[in-house]
């Protein structure tokens, strides 16, 4: 794949995009204070649109004009490196529906088989556990994500219903409860630790990564800027919930300028840490 340029931090130089993220070495992390490295990604336009209204059906999804291959290579080198992925019950429905491709595609593409060999030669499960967050649980568990031994852990509400609660346990083994009426991030993360997960990629949306930053456990986040503006009155940005009081402060990390993204309109990689002392 073609070079992006880093510029920062300096002194800027020409780095090759294959094997990017992933010589972050996030797993260098570890756990850190007693609890998971956490990080989270996004794909965003000028105009901070994650995710606009879907032409045929209700809801939103991924703009297609900011959704490209070079920033898919990227999110699959940071999702490689995670023990478990946080993801939703909306993507389990679309994936049930056939309108959701599996979250690492190690196994399912040639053009990562790189990433298969990374997880293969540390010793590490073929997939990454799931970790669903959901307070309604109305959703399937379909059958080829916990093929290859995977484990998929539920995290809900004090409040959700019971017999799903059940039904789900009979099918999957693990519910816990992390919140009374929505998912307290302290407590998701508290047993995310419990279960031995070191490291925790959150590959949905804003509402999630707004708890991670309300409970201050989010360490890392990855964006994408793509160079297109795209307006519309229905659609979200990358944070979703309350205003987090007090502001949730960032540190710049890495800044990658990518000119060929985007038939050369371009795109920025960028990274940030979470302040300390923030939230």
């Amino acid at each position: 794949m073609n070079d992006v340029m880093q510029l920062y931090p300096l002194p800027g130089q020409e780095r090759r995009l294959r094997g990017l993220y992933l010589s972050h070495d996030l797993r260098q992390h570890g756990v850190a204070g007693g609890r998971p490295f956490v990080y989270s990604n996004f794909v965003t336009s000028l105009d901070g649109r994650i995710a606009v209204a879907h032409p045929t059906r209700p809801g939103l999804m991924v703009p297609k004009q900011i959704a490209n291959e070079r920033d898919w290579r990227l999110f699959q080198e940071l999702a490689v490196q995670a023990d478990v992925i946080i993801t939703s019950g909306r993507y389990l429905r679309d994936y049930a529906d056939g309108r959701a491709q599996e979250i690492l595609n190690v196994y399912d593409d040639p053009q990562f088989a790189d990433l298969k060999e990374w997880r293969v030669a540390r010793g590490l499960p073929p997939q990454p556990d799931l970790a669903v967050v959901s307070g309604s649980l109305r959703f399937p568990i379909p059958a080829a994500l916990t093929t290859g031994g995977r484990t998929v852990v539920i995290f809900t509400v004090a409040q959700a219903d019971p017999a799903r609660i059940r039904e789900l346990e009979a099918q999957m083994g693990k519910v816990i409860i992390a919140g009374e009426t929505g998912i307290d991030g302290k407590q998701l993360v508290q047993h995310m630790a419990e279960l031995g997960y070191g490291m925790v990629y959150s590959s949905t949306g804003p509402r999630v990564l707004h708890l991670l930053l309300a409970a201050g456990v989010l360490d890392r986040l990855y964006l994408t800027y793509a160079n297109r503006l795209l307006g519309g009155l229905s659609y979200a940005t990358i944070v979703e919930g309350e205003v987090l009081e007090p502001a949730v402060g960032m540190r710049l990390n890495t800044v990658y300028y990518d000119p060929y993204g985007l038939e050369g309109l371009g795109q920025l990689f960028v990274s940030y840490d979470r302040a300390e002392g923030s939230a």
